[in-house]
């Protein structure tokens, strides 16, 4: 069955509010709506009570400057037209319109005399006059009359000679002026909002049309990565949150790009990995089986080939299959408590034939105080080390020494792994630990490493180089058990 191109699966809006672009335009919307409404049904009422309050204290403040000239009239008993002249003339100094009111029984019965009409004074019912009289104090009030909304200070004037009345003093000056400018006011917000709404809706368009165009190439890079491009220049653009989004997917991609590379990579050493000892094995074989037989010597000698060959296949199924249970975290660790100077010299031992060969001698020093004892996986921790020795090795030229160095610390345990080969170059040193990655020409899937060191971040260790000249060391840190 063959297969056709890849295709990517891109999602479009099927709803005008599943674009981030119509969300953002409603958003300002929503939010500059909100604020003018906020504004008109609330600070425009708050105005005008408070221009009324102003107008009120106004009138109060006034009043009190003509009370004094007031309460002597009535203490003198002017006559009727003495008194209204005396009302004019005071409603001229606190420009406000002047109503003296009569008290009988304890309210506000009658008017003597008005800086205006008196037919008209009849018209209000001054609930100012009322609540003033009551309480013997000043009291403000807004009333409205013939449509009119009127605002109101009464005075209390206490009685003079005997047998005279109490009056109430009343200041009263209309509030059209105070509605005009809060109509002014509401129609200026409505406009300035209506404007606002507009501008911000614009606004909001540019804006939310700019990032959508920044995520749309961003989208069609990324669909490009998807079908196997690495190479597709990511638009970074400004420096914001997009900006730092594309930043992101630029480095996924150069690390996509590098995974791409050592995939390959591994798919060529593996194939030559398995090439090599099953080409190996089969000749073996077919030795084996021709005729005449070969002697008993020739015959231990294939066989201790082939079982080398063996050994290839066999690590190489183990570093897959580890990488796998790596990949899906499905790797079990045992932490128990165990001595890494034993465990150092237990795998050293392991390696006297493979160094024998090499012409290698390998040393182990122990630096660990007698009682420190790491926590970790006893098992995967000579696992790492078998991985370094062999690197140890296999990448450096025959006669090389090896050193492994068991030391501790108050919280860990460190084995090191050190030789005096030429040293790893600085390009490699930063890539030793990527996956599939092999530094040099000696055979090998460039897995071992990476292994390593996930093996080790899972028991709460590291695996760290340290490299120059004619000196590599591989660290392994584990967790002291004490710690």
């Amino acid at each position: 069955m063959s297969g056709g191109p890849r295709r990517t699966r891109s999602w479009t809006p099927t709803t005008p509010l599943a674009s981030v672009r119509n969300r953002l335009v409603l958003l300002f919307f929503a939010i500059t709506t909100a604020a003018v409404g906020f504004v008109y049904l609330y600070v425009v009422p708050q105005l005008s009570s408070s221009l009324t309050a102003e107008r009120l204290e106004r009138l109060e403040q006034q009043g009190t400057e003509e009370l004094d000239r007031l309460r002597s009239a009535s203490a003198r008993e002017l006559n009727q037209r003495d008194l209204a002249e005396l009302v004019r003339k005071s409603a001229a100094d606190v420009d406000a319109r002047v109503t003296l009111i009569g008290v009988r029984d304890g309210s506000p019965a009658f008017v003597i005399a008005d800086s205006e009409l008196e037919s008209e004074a009849l018209d209000a019912s001054y609930p100012a006059a009322v609540g003033a009289v009551l309480s013997g104090e000043v009291r403000s009030a807004v009333e409205t009359v013939h449509g009119r909304r009127i605002g109101e200070t009464a005075f209390p004037v206490p009685e003079g000679d005997p047998g005279g009345a109490d009056w109430v003093i009343v200041l009263s000056t209309p509030l059209d002026d105070v509605a005009d400018n809060v109509a002014l006011i509401r129609r200026q917000t409505l406009i300035a909002g209506a404007i606002a709404l507009v501008a911000a809706l614009i606004a909001a368009y540019l804006a939310a049309s700019y990032h959508a165009r920044r995520l749309r190439r961003l989208e069609r890079a990324a669909e490009r990565v998807a079908q196997g491009d690495f190479n597709v220049p990511i638009p970074v653009g400004s420096p914001d949150e997009v900006g730092q989004l594309a930043l992101t997917l630029d480095e996924m991609q150069r690390r996509l790009r590098r995974l791409d590379s050592a995939r390959s990579e591994f798919i060529a050493n593996a194939s030559h990995e398995l090439r090599t000892p099953i080409a190996s094995l089969g000749g073996f074989v077919e030795l084996l089986d021709e005729e005449p037989e070969p002697d008993r010597e020739s015959r231990r000698e294939f066989v201790r080939t082939m079982r080398g060959q063996v050994d290839r296949l066999t690590k190489l199924s183990v570093d897959l299959l580890d990488l796998s249970r790596l990949d899906a975290d499905a790797v079990s660790l045992r932490l128990e408590e165990f001595d890494p100077a034993r465990l150092a010299k237990e795998v050293a031992g392991e390696f006297e034939v493979a160094a024998g060969r090499h012409g290698t001698e390998i040393e182990v020093e122990v630096e660990t105080d007698e009682g420190a004892l790491a926590l970790a996986d006893r098992a995967r921790s000579a696992q790492i080390m078998r991985i370094l020795i062999d690197n140890a090795i296999k990448h450096t030229a025959s006669g090389t020494g090896i050193t492994i160095t068991s030391a501790a610390t108050t919280d860990t345990c460190r084995l090191s792994v050190a030789d005096n080969g030429p040293g790893i170059d600085r390009a490699s040193a930063d890539r030793v630990f990527e996956r599939f990655y092999t530094a040099d020409s000696a055979s090998g899937t460039g897995l071992g490493l990476a292994i390593g060191r996930e093996l080790a971040r899972l028991m709460d260790g590291d695996l760290d180089l340290e490299t120059r000249r004619r000196h590599t060391v591989f660290t392994l840190t584990l967790p002291r058990a004490s710690a």
